[in-house]
């Protein structure tokens, strides 16, 4: 882009840069104060001298000289800058109405790339991220996007790398905040989770049963075969009524008795 052109500044270009050096020279001290300026460790300055950028890099931290009639410059903010994603209203694949925010942390690390390539680098970020949250998400289920925010995250954040790198802009982390559905929505998947909870009780109290039923016939076969030993039972079943403190022991009957 701009920052790859390499012609010079011409005849004219370089009588204008003489003159403003030899006024800086008549006019010294006074004009020093002008002339330099402190950039920031996280800054850096992107100066422009007859309209182009000197030396196709950026300048800083620390001290540098400006011309005061041939030169200007931007401060660009190398710190990583957090980028909120209001809730945006998303149809679903299964076509269930959702509300999504989430939020963008991203830097600069091309302070060049972000003044020559783009005119406001930090609103087309987010213009871009907000458009991207919503196509992708466009294109997953409900369960998938409940269940799925960390892919869908690297997905959305890969694509925003991709897109800002002539930007000069390196995303550092994409997160997906909070999913908003519907109350109707809400209550049916609140019924639909308690059937399945209840379906699977009662699945485990009938296997429970069926256990059950096996063991009280293999101990039916063992007691059958050993009279003493279902006496024996009785009166365990007796003392363990009797620990109780139960003011009334029921002796069953045999059923032939009966």
């Amino acid at each position: 882009f701009i920052a790859d052109r390499r012609e010079g500044i011409g005849v004219c270009g370089w009588i204008l840069i003489s003159l403003s050096f030899l006024l800086v020279l008549i006019t010294f001290p006074i004009s020093i104060w002008a002339c330099i300026k402190v950039i920031r460790e996280y800054e850096r300055a992107v100066v422009f001298r007859l309209g182009r950028i000197l030396s196709k890099k950026a300048k800083g931290p620390g001290l540098i000289l400006i011309l005061p009639c041939t030169d200007t410059f931007i401060k660009v903010d190398l710190r990583t800058v957090t980028c909120n994603i209001p809730p945006q209203e998303i149809l679903t694949k299964d076509a269930v109405t959702t509300q999504v925010d989430g939020v963008v942390y991203y830097r600069i690390h091309s302070a060049v790339s972000a003044v020559a390539n783009v005119t406001d680098v930090h609103l087309a970020t987010f213009l871009l991220a907000q458009t991207t949250l919503r196509n992708i998400l466009g294109t997953q289920s409900l369960a998938q996007l409940l269940a799925g925010r960390e892919e869908i995250a690297h997905s959305i954040q890969a694509i925003l790398d991709r897109a800002t790198e002539e930007w000069g802009i390196k995303l550092a982390r994409v997160e997906i905040k909070d999913v908003r559905i519907p109350v109707a929505m809400q209550r049916a998947m609140a019924a639909e989770a308690e059937a399945a909870r209840e379906a699977r009780a009662k699945i485990v109290a009938a296997e429970g049963e069926m256990n059950a039923s096996k063991a009280l016939k293999q101990a039916s076969m063992v007691l059958a075969e050993s009279p003493a030993g279902l006496q024996l039972r009785y009166l365990q079943t007796l003392t363990t009524l009797a620990a109780e403190n139960n003011s009334t022991i029921v002796f069953p009957l045999p059923m032939n008795i009966l």
